[in-house]
């Protein structure tokens, strides 16, 4: 049966979103990156996406009502457009840099929105989005799809109240069109229960010691670490990071302590039992995060950060291995996705009873 709810996916990356609006019951008519990989790895996948339209496009080069008619659609008749403008201008760890032009991709999103006037639209980022570079951006914008005839709500999410093993916190904005006389949507809520890190890649065997890639199972190889890393590795159990090594395995710039200068998880190993932290676009690189095995003395695999950002342990990926690190790391997670889309289509069926 084909799904009722139509939608446009922008800023597709690898499509963790998309999928993940594809499971809540959406059809997906077109998805657009700028990055050829990215829409390479969706097009790799059609047994989840089943091949709707994608194209490697600047959303600056569209034209949204030449858009809207390829997709035999007018104006007023999408049901959701969806998207995360580029966050990386406004995370926390960009120290010292005000202007980046990547932010000015919001007002691109947001005329998309006015020209398209879908019934609902979703506007994902990082919660530095709030902050000094961002804020000004985000609520002028947002102020003219207000006069566009939108209810506008905003709340951070973290992933790992909605079945992701992982701390991830986000800005999710969601509009919807004021075609009734109050708003109708609410977020999901909270699950209860943490999906482990245990629970999610315990199951892999361990990558073969040679550095090659497991015969069975795509991008699950071990990455080359210095002596000293195996050394950090081999000190730490489960859920410590740097603030647990002796001073003779820091590294000069951590012998200050973290409580002045941060980066506590640095070197560290992901916990067990716990939700893994954020998994970002450089996850592959041990000295940058809490991304050691929480057993293992190596770093976690490629296809253990997808299957931590709930991507099918199936799902191919395209590009090097950094191209498809930042995929990884740059997705929403589509076990969030599906979670919130549930709630949109929710909304839509109160909205046309």
């Amino acid at each position: 049966m084909e799904n009722q709810y139509k939608c446009i996916d922008c800023f597709s990356g690898a499509g963790g979103l998309c999928l993940g609006l594809i499971k809540a019951g959406f059809d997906v008519l077109y998805s657009f990156d700028i990055d050829p990989n990215s829409i390479a790895s969706i097009n790799a996948n059609p047994q989840y996406f089943k091949g709707h339209r994608t194209e490697v496009q600047d959303i600056k080069n569209i034209n949204p009502l030449g858009l809207l008619q390829s997709l035999d659609l007018q104006p007023r008749e999408l049901d959701l457009l969806a998207g995360g403008p580029p966050c990386q201008g406004f995370s926390i760890q960009r120290i010292g840099q005000d202007y980046d032009e990547r932010n000015h991709l919001v007002d691109e999103y947001i005329s998309m929105i006015i020209a398209i006037l879908p019934k609902m639209f979703i506007l994902e980022n990082v919660p530095g989005i709030e902050g000094k570079r961002g804020h000004n951006i985000l609520h002028g914008a947002l102020k003219n799809v207000e006069k566009s005839g939108y209810f506008i709500h905003e709340k951070i999410l973290d992933a790992q109240d909605y079945d992701v093993p992982q701390r991830r916190r986000r800005v999710i904005i969601v509009g919807e069109r004021c075609d009734h006389s109050h708003p109708l949507f609410q977020y999901p809520s909270p699950q209860k229960h943490k999906i482990t890190v245990r629970e999610t890649i315990a199951q892999l065997p361990e990558p073969p010691a040679d550095g090659s890639e497991h015969p069975n199972i795509s991008l699950h190889r071990r990455d080359r670490l210095s002596a000293k890393n195996i050394e950090r590795l081999q000190y730490l159990k489960p859920g410590q990071g740097r603030d647990f090594l002796p001073p003779e395995l820091l590294a000069d710039c951590h012998k200050i302590s973290s409580q002045k200068i941060g980066h506590r998880n640095v070197y560290g190993r992901m916990p067990w039992d716990d939700v893994a932290p954020t998994i970002t676009a450089r996850f592959d690189s041990f000295t940058r995060g809490m991304f050691g095995h929480p057993q293992q003395n190596r770093s976690i695999s490629l296809r253990e950060g997808a299957l931590l950002q709930t991507f099918p342990e199936d799902f191919i990926f395209c590009g090097n291995k950094v191209e498809v690190a930042r995929q990884i790391g740059n997705a929403v997670p589509v076990n969030m996705a599906k979670a919130l889309g549930l709630q949109i289509i929710k909304c839509l069926e109160k909205w046309n009873s």
